[in-house]
């Protein structure tokens, strides 16, 4: 019996290990003929517009950079020619009638990574879990509702409704005036409360979540903000809020990490730098297109705002224009995961620095796999400094001015967040594509799996 398994179990592996040389070679013969299809139809007018297709994205990039940083006619002349550049491309390749090229090589280079990202998946490559722990239900559940956030969430899910019959207290919080969301968190654990939980953004969650893990409760995420970004990397579903809920009775709970800036905590981030100082102004949440045009030209530019430093371990960024400290990295890897986190349980912040200082550098962030003007780091703690005694900042999209430097770092493990037991799950991080792997997978011969008899001196 035992023989048959193990040589189950081996037949198995030379199946996958088959597929995935395949699946290798695929994938480097259709990015091949992704490149050269054109080429090869077109000849020298193939490569040339190869070349001008490349000019094109470096000649757009640096447009917006203009459009972004001037003022007047020269910034609506730029953003012409960030319109106009595309479109020009597509044009040399109707004429050279090589219209039809474009699809079938996006459709081959998909192929390619697709195929690519197959043939490199293993375990090795997966995040591991956030392990589930079970808890007892909770018995006095406390829940404050922003009935104003999401576009009035609450009231079309009826959020307070169900809470209320799960046996929850819930408190709808009054736009028309300033509550202390901390305080009244603090205030139900003096009563009792063996829960917290926050209908509502991302800010309010962050409040909250510190007052939940300064006390050791569970805490409890109702995806009815905006956004959503926490509660999008715990796998909760964001289309039917309600659902959230679940977790008053049958749920689990995870271990997650939790930020602070200053003191100040956050569940998704802390930007510093142009974006911060943008959403500092009174205009912006009236007229956020307008406002951003009014200032990005001296903030871009080191006409306005702090000269930033940002200092995480051996490494130190200069003058960036912004600066992102994320609870847990964001993924930069995968087009399809921008955005997301696959761990909020790894220990570690992730720190995004990009420094442009004019239109060729703009390309070059556009162009090059890595370039010198984004750094990507991971760190436990980092320093935030600047040449003035305040710094700017927006925390989980809460705009605050907070005393320099700014120590922002993690609190591994520090939030005992209780989700539903059925919920949708974060989705699989692909695999980054090595095409240096993959020439070395495709090259590699299948070999029959050998399996060991008992009692037998030789391999079959």
């Amino acid at each position: 019996m035992g023989v048959d398994t193990s040589a189950q179990v081996g037949h198995k592996n030379a199946q996958v290990g088959h597929k995935k040389r395949w699946a290798a070679r695929a994938a480097l013969v259709a990015a091949a003929l992704a490149v050269l299809l054109p080429l090869g139809y077109g000849g020298v007018d193939g490569v040339l517009l190869l070349l001008a297709a490349l000019l094109g994205v470096a000649v757009t990039a640096a447009a917006l950079w203009w459009a972004l940083t001037r003022r007047g006619p020269l910034r609506w002349v730029a953003a012409v020619l960030a319109a106009v550049a595309p479109g020009a491309v597509i044009t040399l390749f109707a004429v050279a009638r090589l219209l039809w090229a474009v699809p079938v090589s996006l459709a081959l280079w998909a192929v390619a990574v697709w195929s690519g990202r197959y043939a490199l998946r293993s375990d090795r490559t997966r995040a591991p879990r956030p392990k589930e722990r079970r808890a007892p239900p909770p018995q006095r559940p406390f829940l404050l509702m922003n009935p104003q956030s999401g576009g009035g969430k609450v009231a079309k899910f009826g959020l307070r409704e169900k809470a209320e019959r799960l046996g929850a207290q819930v408190v709808l919080l009054d736009a028309d005036q300033h509550q202390d969301v901390t305080a009244l968190a603090r205030a139900a654990v003096a009563d009792g409360a063996d829960l917290l939980g926050v209908a509502g953004g991302d800010g309010t969650q962050a409040l909250v979540a510190a007052v939940a893990a300064e006390h050791g409760l569970p805490f409890l995420v109702v995806c009815a903000g905006t956004r959503n970004h926490f509660a999008m990397d715990l796998g909760l579903d964001r289309d039917d809020p309600a659902t959230c809920l679940d977790a008053l009775t049958d749920g689990v709970e995870l271990r997650v990490d939790l930020g602070f800036a200053g003191g100040h905590p956050f569940v998704n981030n802390a930007s510093f730098g142009a974006y911060a100082a943008v959403v500092q102004s009174p205009a912006y949440r009236d007229d956020k297109i307008g406002t951003i045009l009014d200032l990005l030209p001296d903030l871009l530019t080191r006409q306005r705002g702090p000269r930033l430093t940002a200092r995480a371990g051996d490494t130190t960024l200069d003058a960036p224009q912004a600066v992102l400290v994320s609870n847990n990295p964001y993924r930069t890897d995968d087009p399809a995961g921008l955005g997301r986190r696959e761990r909020l349980d790894s220990g570690l912040l992730g720190v995004l620095g990009i420094t442009v200082d004019s239109a060729a550098e703009a390309a070059v962030l556009v162009l090059d796999p890595a370039p010198d003007g984004l750094a990507v780091l991971t760190t436990r703690e980092v320093v935030i400094d600047a040449d003035r005694a305040e710094i700017e900042a927006g925390i989980d999209g809460e705009a605050l001015v907070l005393p320099a430097p700014v120590h922002c770092r993690v609190e591994p493990g520090a939030l005992r967040v209780r989700v539903p037991k059925e919920r949708p799950g974060v989705p699989e991080a692909q695999p980054p594509l090595d095409w240096r792997r993959l020439r070395t997978l495709a090259a590699t011969m299948g070999r029959t799996a050998v399996v060991r008899h008992p009692g037998r001196g030789r391999d079959t």
